[in-house]
Formats: structure tokens, sequence, C-alpha cells
């Protein structure tokens, strides 16, 4: 009977993992986790998919409970710059399409829409992104009832897997106040927290592992052992030798540097999304955060320098980053071949990563410990529950890449190089097929990856018609039905828009109110000091 937990390597994956495994099984398992002092955590993994939200739920944490001791705002959606030509933009939302006569208004735009904007004219979302509103009011309450109420039911199924509402925001943090307040939490708790060095990793005469041998601690044993020790994959690909998958071929990002910027957030404003700003090499983040904007510049090392990728993020942020250190990251893009064998499960990067675009890297740790959970062992030897998870997880991440790809394949840009070989470069297998359908009927749950991976068909179309490099026409059936209803939709969406943005206060306004909340809070004794 497993009874014990080593978890190698803190930062987020690691602090998440611990975290969710003591909300989980609570003092019926023991979880230790031992991190170096000396390894720090890459820790620019900042914007999150709404799911992330039920991390927090599980936790019994609410958000003010953790957003402000995390710097943290909210993220309607992502808004892509420059990627079908320069100057354009739109946005990809969390916000499912409405249907008007059995058809997603998506179809009634192609078929007829009032504008050249999807996004503005399906979405709500959009126009509040534009307007840097708040989705929340200040009383707390969410600007769609709707929402809360889906949400309390999803709560009953647990994991994104059985969520039936698209929440309409995820949350942007800084990761690495995110660790240190979630390795607090843990510690309260009951985990083990060890700071020392892993010299070795000492594996049975079966090839599991029997213990970890620290500098000052000494062997350090465990009945499973979760590897978080990010892309050098210590425990999985190293001790155990795993092999590694790489997606190089079809994404060939695999570079990052990265910038943390100080900004006056009061007098800019915050735009409640992710803004993902196209280059000659690949793309640009901003993230915005209550005190600083994360920003850095993903590309792929076969278009330009390290040198070259700093020069070009520093002038697009402008005199602001101005004797900014810059952090330099060497991505490893793809998976291992399984992220469980014996008794190693790796987590984070260990397991995986598909580049930061869609902001998969959190999601990819939610879901693999939330599978760990349903599918936790009750010896080393259960093969049947190893054989399901890496096949989730596998599907997790070969999915993520269709859907990446998707996004340089059907991106209208071909400036460059780097732009004209995204047409070329190495399709995932079967989304040839689906791109055919695509060109006549859009995305619909029977023409996407068909195993779970964390994104919609709405979510497939709003890339689609977007990007603008992928023809794709309305359904004749649209010509021959009444678009009355159709219409009434499309206005109906621009007068809750506007209503929403006079109601509704700026983000920053909201969360500066929030903060003070808590602090009022914690000075009456009234929210936990975790």
């Amino acid at each position: 009977m497993i009874e014990d937990i080593v978890i190698v390597g803190g930062g987020t994956a690691g602090w998440m993992t611990a975290t969710y495994l003591k909300a989980s099984f609570g003092d019926r398992l023991t979880v230790t986790l031992v991190e170096s002092k000396a390894v720090s955590s890459i820790g620019v993994g900042e914007a999150t998919f709404s799911t992330v939200r039920n991390f927090f739920r599980h936790l019994g944490l609410s958000e003010p409970e953790w957003m402000p001791r995390c710097h943290a705002s909210y993220k309607l959606a992502i808004r892509f710059e420059n990627w079908r030509a320069k100057g354009h933009h739109f946005y990809h939302p969390f916000e499912r399409p409405r249907v008007v006569d059995g058809f997603p208004l998506a179809d009634w735009w192609l078929h007829d829409g009032p504008s050249d904007r999807f996004d503005r004219d399906c979405s709500v979302l959009a126009a509040l992104c534009d307007a840097k509103r708040s989705p929340r009011h200040f009383d707390g309450g969410l600007f769609e009832e709707v929402f809360e109420s889906g949400e309390a039911r999803d709560m009953a199924r647990a994991t994104p897997e059985g969520q039936g509402t698209q929440f309409p925001y995820a949350y942007h943090f800084d990761a690495t106040l995110l660790a240190k307040f979630l390795s607090e939490y843990g510690v309260e708790r009951g985990v083990r927290h060890i700071q020392d060095d892993v010299l070795d990793v000492r594996l049975d005469e079966d090839g599991s592992i029997s213990d970890v041998l620290t500098k000052d601690h000494g062997a350090i044993s465990g009945g499973l052992f979760i590897d978080c020790t990010g892309f050098r994959g210590l425990l999985l690909n190293k001790a155990l030798g795993v092999p590694f998958v790489s997606y190089q071929e079809s994404l060939p990002n695999d570079s990052a540097v990265a910038l943390r910027v100080p900004v006056d957030v009061a007098t800019r404003g915050m735009r409640p999304c992710t803004t993902a700003t196209a280059q000659d090499a690949g793309w640009i983040w901003t993230i915005p955060l209550l005190d600083r904007i994360g920003t850095g510049y993903v590309y792929s090392s076969a278009y330009t320098t390290p040198e070259e990728a700093e020069r070009t993020l520093r002038a697009f942020v402008g005199p602001e980053a101005a004797d900014l250190s810059a952090n330099h990251i060497k991505m490893r893009i793809g998976r291992s071949a399984e992220s469980w064998v014996k008794n190693c499960v790796a987590i984070g990067l260990s397991s995986g990563f598909v580049e930061p675009l869609e902001s998969t890297g959190i999601f990819f740790i939610q879901n693999a410990v939330e599978q760990l959970v349903k599918r936790f062992p009750g010896t080393r030897d259960d093969e049947p529950l190893r054989r399901s998870y890496n096949r989730q997880v596998g599907d997790v991440m070969d999915g993520v890449r269709e859907f990446l790809f998707l996004h340089y394949y059907a991106a209208a840009r071909s400036d460059n190089a780097y732009w004209r070989d995204a047409k070329t470069r190495t399709m995932p297998d079967g989304l040839a097929e689906r791109l055919e359908q695509w060109r006549t009927t859009l995305p619909d749950e029977n023409s996407v990856f068909p195993r779970f991976h964390g994104f919609e068909p709405y979510s497939y179309t709003a890339m689609i018609l977007g990007l603008g490099g992928l023809p794709v026409r309305p359904l004749p059936a649209l010509g021959r039905l009444d678009a009355t209803a159709a219409r009434h939709e499309f206005q109906s969406v621009r007068a809750q828009a506007t209503a929403l943005i006079d109601q509704l206060p700026g983000q920053h306004e909201y969360l500066v109110h929030q903060a003070s909340g808590f602090d009022n809070a914690m000075a009456g004794g009234l929210v936990p000091t975790t």
C-alpha cells in the first residue's frame, strides 16, 4: 500500500501538486516536497485557463484570499495582434458562441455578419477587454449570474473534463508569488518541506525508485515519487531513462527571453487579457499584473539569435525596459513518451510542454494532478491505472500540439521565412483531413481533435475566423433560412456589451478594491494568513 509521496522539485508544478494531493487525501497520505535552494524555477508561467478556478476551489481558497497575495488579475481572453497582418487584432475569448435556430452565431456571422469583426459581433468579452473592464462588480457579483450557477453545477464534476459551463475568465498571476503562497498553505496543512540538493536517484532491482539521496538529509524514500524538476527531468528522463518525444518539427519555437516590467498600472489601466503579438521569429506575450507587466519573446532559434531576440523585446517594451535584467530560457518542446513509469510520475515541464501560446503550462499541471488523484494506485504494480493515466495525459498534450499548430498554419501573415515556413511544417496526424472539413463547415464536436485536450470547437472557430489564412465558406443552408433572429442576436450582443461597459468597473479599480478588502479582513482577523 502506497502511503508516502515524495515530490522532487518546487515551483508552480511542485507546490500545485503537493497542495492538491494534501487537499484530496488529507492525513491519509504523507506528502514530502524536496527542493533545492540552488535551482530556481522558471517563474514565467503567469497565465491560465478558466478551469484553474477548480484548483483553487478544491483547496478551499476564494479569490480575495489568494489573488492579492499573488498580484493576480483577470483574463477574459487572449488578444492576438499582427498574426493576420500588421496592425490587425482579434480576441479568442472564454465565451461559447450563442446558438440561433440550431446554428452557432459564428455560422450566421460567416454568412452575413454585421461587420468584419467576428469577435466583437459574436462575443461580449471582446468589448470588455477593449474597454479594460473587470468581469465583477464592486460587490463581487459576476457580470452574468448564469455563469455563477453553471459553475456551482460544474464543481460537482470536479475536473475540467466534466465541465459543462465555459466560465468567462481565468487569471494572470506572479508565478513566483503563487509558489510561495502555496508552499505556506501546504506546510500549514502538513506537507513536509525539505530544502536540500538531490545528489542521486537510487533504484531498486526492478527499476523502481527506492529513494533520493540528498546532501544534508540523506536518503528520502517513498512509495510514489513525483518528478517536478522541470526540463531537466531528473527522475523520469535521467534516472529511469524514459525517452522524450519532440514536437519540434511541428512547433519550432524553442527559446524565450522574458522581462518583468514595473509600470504605473493605475495610469495605464489593465486590459483583462493576455496579448500575443506576432514577431518575425515568433511572438511576444504581454501579461498585466497588479504591480507590473510580465512580457517575453517566444522564438525559434533557427530564425534569430538570443541577442537579437532580446533587442527585439526591449524595443517592443520601450524605455521601461532600460536596465531590467532579462531571463533567457531554452525550452524543450514535446512530451515524455510516458509520464508515469514504475513508481515515478512526472508533472509539469518534466512531463511535457507545448510552448506558452494559449497558456497551457498551468493547465497541464492541473490536469496531471487531477488525473493522478482519480487513478491513485494502491500498490506500485497497478499497470492498468498507469496505462490509463499515460493515455489521457498524452492525448491532452497531443491535442494541444495540434491546436497550436493551427495558429501558425492558419495565420494569414506570410511576410518572411518564419511565417512562410509555418505553412509547410510537419502536420500532426489527422489534421489535414480536419482542415479540409473546416473549409466548408466550421469546427464542431465531431471534427476537432477527438479526445479531451482542454479546447472546445468554438476555440478552433475563433482562431480560424480571426487568423484569416484558412479560406472558409458559409453554410449554403443559411441562405435559405430567415436571418431575422440572427440579426436580433447580433444587436443583443452589441447592446449587452455597451451596457456592461457602463456598469462594470475598470479591472485595476476592482483589483485595488478587492485588495483593500482583503487587507481589512486580515487586520480584523477574518481571513487566515496562509
